[in-house]
């Protein structure tokens, strides 16, 4: 029987109420308790044709982080074509990911875009990584304008770092701006991913040898199960750089994998 209050009537019990930052990590509260038991989620088994060897993922513990496809890198206007840099290469994954992000949204697999967003003042950014990028402190480098267009190169919020028109973010996909070649280097990554409940990254972007390789190993330092799509993923630099990547994905870090056999997995 329900407790009666002070003026003898009989009150209800307070129904709990979800407190978290997402679904898959919120524990049930009221005024007298607190269930820290997360809510259990069914696996989606998804099994992939992948080097070195096949594998299994659960889609319901997945997310797919997509790297630095913006406008200075891809963009024939943007700062790498105007520095002399054949974009092509850095188009290529536009069209892979076309298809497979639609379908993972579907499947409720979060997508996270990791891109440069850097600060107009550049205090988020050392001399060592300015000098990268501008070796001579005479060149057009990160927050220098662009002679043709004069955006400010990655800057946040500026055409410059917008991704692509043709990859344009869903409303339900997450944003994250980096200022290193590591998307988890003072970024709330990390943080976004565990209360997400993810254990599983699938990759794409450019370039495949920096900030997608460097991203990726990081998640797997972290201990994060970690795949790289392959074609939804390139790089600007010499062939033997991507041959590299691939080879240290398969050798140290997980597994690369075509992006036709999450669709087939998704489909089937």
């Amino acid at each position: 029987m329900l407790p009666p209050d002070v003026g003898g009537n009989v009150t209800k019990a307070a129904k709990p109420t979800a407190l978290g930052p997402s679904a898959h990590n919120a524990w049930r509260v009221d005024d007298k308790q607190a269930d820290l038991v997360r809510a259990a989620r069914p696996a989606m088994p998804a099994v992939l044709v992948a080097e070195p060897k096949g594998c299994t993922i659960d889609l319901a513990r997945t997310a797919m982080i997509v790297i630095d496809m913006q406008n200075d890198f891809c963009h024939p206007d943007g700062w790498l074509a105007s520095i002399g840099v054949d974009v092509t290469p850095a188009r290529a994954p536009i069209q892979p990911l076309g298809r497979l992000l639609p379908a993972l949204r579907s499947a409720g697999v979060p997508v996270i875009w990791v891109n440069w967003g850097n600060r107009p003042d550049r205090l988020n950014l050392s001399p060592a990584l300015l000098h990268v990028y501008n070796p001579t402190g005479i060149g057009v480098g990160l927050g220098d304008r662009l002679p043709k267009t004069g955006a400010a190169v990655l800057e946040k919020d500026s055409w410059s770092a917008a991704i692509v028109d043709e990859l344009a973010p869903a409303p339900a996909d997450i944003c994250v701006d980096k200022y290193r070649m590591s998307g988890f280097w003072d970024t709330p990554l990390d943080s976004i991913l565990r209360n997400l409940g993810v254990t599983t990254l699938l990759f794409g972007g450019v370039n495949a040898d920096q900030c997608v390789l460097h991203t990726l190993a990081d998640a797997n330092f972290l201990g994060y199960d970690t795949l790289m799509v392959g074609d939804c993923t390139a790089t600007t630099s010499p062939a033997f750089c991507w041959d590299a990547t691939v080879y240290n994905v398969k050798q140290i870090f997980g597994f690369v994998v075509p992006s036709q056999s999450i669709l087939d997995a998704l489909a089937a």
